[in-house]
């Protein structure tokens, strides 16, 4: 296996900041959005009632203890060894403007705001660029040594790769601060290959970034947070503004951290299991697409020569996608694809038809 590394990419490159949301805001009335990883039908109503709940209680400032021991006690830590946050991206800069470091590197494609944080917060930012040849598969070894910051997401946006927890735990060492982004995590059954269980025997520094937007449809309400030794998570509170999470996302958290919202959120995995073997089944329909494969996150990653107009043209017959352009070590031969009901797949397959045949 084999992958390509460089040192700082080159000026005029992949807009980091594009998301997939951009492809639906200001959207005509109806376009089905496969660009965005939220699950659809959220958020659940009796995650609406318990928000809207909160809101009488708006004159008080946020106290963000219960949540903060809710989310321990779901992921059986010290209370101090959780912070939370506004949304994974907040922690991202968190970690950007905290962390000392002389050689970060992000291993791509994955979710652009990790190096956009860094380059923003000064840093020269390094790239591990996975193949296509290889399946997007980390091998660690081929990280350099002296990388003393590496961010990796699991399951990986776009790709949809799991890596196994084995291959993380081996890019932890002391002086090495790694950052594991696993906000997609909770979409996968049982949540599978989580650094979560192995932080506190790994050494260096090891930081888990969770995020309670996408399974439980709250990209709105920005509530995230970071599970670490208890000395980092201090360092990154020490840079948050007072009351850096609001009354409203503190309930939400406690919400989605008791057993029933735990057991809705596993059989949601469990379905968008079926969902998109599903989906992966009618793309091979089609001779033009080909998808990454052992796809484990809420989104596949599709390769098709000439994506960018199949893209246009399937936005023309009602589908929103994500380019993949925008993702470092990717091309406009790539589009992502949000994971949905069977209904919507075998619809999509029918656009897929008409666009491919035009």
């Amino acid at each position: 296996m084999s992958m390509s590394s460089e040192a700082a990419p080159p000026p005029g490159g992949p807009d980091l900041r594009h998301h997939g949301d951009a492809e639906v805001r200001d959207a005509e009335a109806g376009l089905t959005d496969l660009a965005v990883n939220v699950r659809t039908g959220t958020p659940p109503g009796w995650l609406v009632e318990r928000i809207a709940g909160s809101l009488s209680g708006l004159a008080a400032y946020p106290d963000g203890r219960a949540a903060r021991a809710a989310v321990a006690a779901r992921h059986g830590l010290p209370e101090e060894c959780v912070l939370l946050t506004a949304g994974a991206a907040e922690a991202f800069v968190l970690v950007a403007r905290t962390v000392p470091a002389r050689r970060p590197v992000v291993v791509h494609p994955q979710f652009t705001e990790p190096e956009a944080a860094l380059r923003d917060a000064g840093h020269t930012v390094g790239r591990v660029l996975l193949r296509r040849e290889d399946g997007f598969r980390l091998d660690p070894a081929l990280v350099p040594e002296d990388a003393d910051l590496v961010v990796v997401g699991n399951p990986t946006n776009p790709t949809s790769v799991l890596h196994p927890a084995g291959s993380l735990a081996a890019l932890a060492r002391p002086g090495r601060t790694l950052v594991v982004d696993e906000a997609f995590v909770d979409a996968v059954p049982g949540e599978q290959e989580s650094l979560v269980p192995l932080l506190d025997g790994l050494p260096g520094r090891v930081i888990v970034l969770r995020s309670l937007t996408k399974t439980w449809g709250l990209a709105g309400l920005r509530i995230g947070y970071v599970l670490t030794d208890r000395a980092t998570a201090g360092e990154l509170a020490a840079r948050q503004p007072l009351w850096p999470v609001s009354s409203p996302a503190l309930t939400a958290a406690v919400a989605c951290c008791e057993p029933p919202a735990l057991a809705e959120a596993e059989e949601a995995a469990r379905r968008t299991d079926e969902d998109r073997a599903h989906l992966l089944a009618r793309l091979r329909e089609f001779g033009e697409l080909t998808a990454v494969p052992e796809a484990r996150g809420p989104f596949v990653l599709v390769r098709c020569e000439g994506a960018e107009k199949l893209r246009l043209r399937l936005r023309e017959l009602g589908f929103a996608t994500r380019r993949g352009d925008t993702f470092p070590g990717l091309g406009t031969e790539w589009l992502r694809l949000a994971v949905r009901d069977r209904a919507t797949t075998d619809r999509l397959a029918s656009a897929l038809r008409e666009a491919l045949r035009g």
